[in-house]
């Protein structure tokens, strides 16, 4: 069951949807944590100011910051890949998950993050 750590329930509507710059949609799986929560859930969607993350089973409060590693390949035993690791904190709520701004959207390991989020999701499956 999905559940806000503040009990409020806030959906994303376009009023919204206030992210500057165009979302990229993705399904990798990613890690995250906040405010001794650490969980599971599914990058639906990545721009190079934020991200929302689906398929959690909660979903932190607004304005807490959160914590997200990013694995863009599969882990195989013969290549360990380093996640992305990103900062930010959640400024909304989803019907299945939240959304994140980051603490730094000019860093290059974000930017480098989102543009190897784009080349996966344009990537022949």
């Amino acid at each position: 069951m999905d559940k806000d750590l503040d009990g409020a329930r806030i959906a994303m509507t376009e009023t919204t949807n206030r992210r500057p710059d165009k979302r990229i949609p993705t399904e990798l799986e990613l890690f995250y944590y906040a405010r001794r929560i650490d969980a599971v859930g599914v990058l639906a969607n990545i721009s190079y100011s934020g991200a929302l993350i689906e398929d959690s089973r909660v979903r932190p409060k607004i304005g807490t910051f959160v914590v997200i590693h990013v694995h863009l390949y599969p882990p195989s035993a013969f290549a360990a890949e380093t996640p992305f690791e990103v900062v930010g904190h959640v400024v909304r709520h989803s019907p299945a998950g939240f959304a994140i701004e980051y603490k730094d959207n000019l860093d290059p390991d974000v930017r480098r993050m989102v543009d190897d989020a784009a080349a996966v999701a344009a990537a022949p499956h």
